[in-house]
């Protein structure tokens, strides 16, 4: 690292990745091992119910993680899930910031559906600057440093440069397989318009669907993390989430864009940025689209004789936010 330890520069930044790497597959154990209790309780009235060992190796993870960080890095900050959760609040800063969610996809991990991972971003100077994120039940890692591309290693063989296939055109939502969660609240406040959205990205406008768009079709994984993982790789186009946290995102949206992917705010971010003389970068990942708990990922398109990528990015983030509604996470 450089004299001052909190200046970091690429050849930090390749360090700092080997360590997380590591620190990911040692987690990923763990994470399996909990996977494996959660799935031999059979008897609901035991003592540690599934809900209590989600939690506790939770915990586990995150302990685990915010040791050896604090052993290797002991000027860095941390914001990690569970730290949040039990009252810990780190503001962001210009300062090198861990961004943790020790398992993202809970439910997920409770029914033993094999698409639960670590994720670990890096913040430097109040944007997310590394990722990894390692699924070990597939034995699946996407790491991302910015600048210096984003990659896909599967089981030991060599890692894959993401996107994996050269990026194709998309010339509307039909044509778009999409990404969206249902999340946890489950209240008709929130659930009537996600669903009326989600309607309507499927739904066939000659068929009684007012605004239909008729996408290709829609995917969900289980797992923030995962979904933009897939956008990075090329396997979904877009994927959309209203109400997940910086830590559910921070790793994914550096894999995605060194992948060429773009990352989109609110509406509001999105209608601001495209207004009439305005000169903000809708792309640009501010402190305020990191903790905005709004996200609209868009995988890499190539420039065609018409458009450029970027512009056929945006089109595709209009047309997508014309359809969908804005709501507030609980």
């Amino acid at each position: 690292m450089s004299t001052d330890t909190q200046t970091l520069n690429s050849v930090d930044l390749r360090s700092i990745l080997t360590f997380t790497i590591k620190l990911a597959r040692t987690a990923g154990t763990l994470i399996l091992e909990g996977s494996q209790a959660i799935q031999s309780t059979s008897d609901v009235n035991e003592k540690k119910n599934s809900v209590d060992l989600v939690t506790e190796y939770d915990v586990a993870v995150e302990e685990l993680v915010k040791s050896e960080i604090a052993k290797a890095y002991p000027g860095f900050k941390f914001i990690g899930e569970e730290s949040y959760s039990s009252g810990t609040r780190n503001e962001l800063t210009d300062e090198p910031t861990f961004c943790v969610d020790p398992i993202d996809g809970t439910t997920n991990f409770v029914h033993g559906f094999p698409f639960a991972c670590i994720s670990l971003g890096l913040i430097y100077e109040k944007r997310p600057v590394l990722g990894v994120i390692y699924n070990p039940f597939l034995d699946h890692l996407y790491t991302g440093i910015e600048g210096q591309g984003s990659f896909l290693t599967r089981g030991n063989s060599q890692p894959l440069k993401l996107p994996l296939t050269n990026p194709k055109p998309l010339p509307s939502l039909q044509k778009a397989l999409l990404a969206i969660e249902w999340g946890s609240d489950r209240g008709k406040k929130t659930l009537v318009p996600k669903s009326d959205s989600f309607l309507r990205l499927a739904g066939d406008p000659a068929d009684g669907i007012a605004g239909g768009r008729m996408a290709h079709s829609i995917r969900s994984l289980g797992s923030a993390a995962l979904n933009i993982s897939m956008v990075a790789q090329g396997g979904l186009d877009l994927y959309w989430e209203i109400g997940c946290w910086p830590w559910d995102v921070c790793a994914g949206i550096v894999i995605a864009q060194e992948a060429g992917g773009v990352v989109v705010g609110s509406h509001a971010a999105l209608a601001a940025a495209t207004s009439a003389g305005s000169s903000i970068d809708p792309f640009k990942v501010t402190p305020d689209v990191l903790t905005g708990r709004k996200y609209l990922i868009i995988r890499a398109i190539p420039d065609t004789p018409n458009e450029t990528g970027r512009e056929a990015q945006l089109r595709i983030a209009r047309d997508f936010y014309q359809t969908v509604e804005d709501g507030e996470p609980k």
